[in-house]
């Protein structure tokens, strides 16, 4: 990420993405309406017995945005306990975390690539800010995004790669 703001690649990416999360889960609700089900029943479905549901996705890819943006810029994150049980919570857990990523600007980011940013599970090692947004943080991020996404497929959501990636910085 030399060379750019790290504001840049971290603020406005999670909002979009965070964003097209919504939406996906308005196309779930339609898409159980449609078939006559309880959409509720999509917070508990999962792809493989040892992976989260989509609440534990929902939630960490929430967490993953708040926890880099704060590891970024050396402030401490809001604390979001894991109670959601509901659609309506985690959208509303999705638009707490839009609201925290909106009071950050780019100067809040400065010194933000070579900041050491650790995690307790790796001991007393931790990485330089740009390495950890680049080899841990986004992946992180995607992972999670990218199974609630796969979730709502496998279970008959009509959501494409364009749901997926949403709108383009179009010049």
């Amino acid at each position: 990420m030399r060379g750019m703001n790290l504001y840049d690649a971290t603020v406005p990416i999670f909002t979009k993405f965070l964003t097209n999360l919504e939406g996906w889960l308005d196309k779930a609700v339609a898409h159980a309406e449609a078939k006559k089900f309880d959409p509720e029943r999509f917070v508990q479905f999962r792809l493989a017995p040892d992976q989260y549901a989509l609440v534990g996705q929902i939630q960490g890819a929430c967490d993953q945005a708040k926890y880099t943006v704060a590891k970024l810029t050396g402030k401490a994150p809001p604390s979001h306990p894991d109670t959601e049980t509901t659609l309506a919570e985690l959208r509303a857990r999705i638009k707490t975390v839009l609201a925290y990523l909106a009071t950050f600007t780019p100067a809040d980011f400065e010194g933000a690539e070579d900041r050491r940013c650790t995690y307790s599970w790796l001991g007393d090692k931790g990485m330089r800010g740009g390495d950890f947004l680049d080899h841990l943080a986004l992946p992180n991020f995607h992972f999670h995004l990218t199974l609630a996404y796969e979730i709502l497929r496998h279970n008959g959501v009509q959501i494409g790669k364009t749901d997926f990636i949403g709108s383009l910085p179009l010049t």
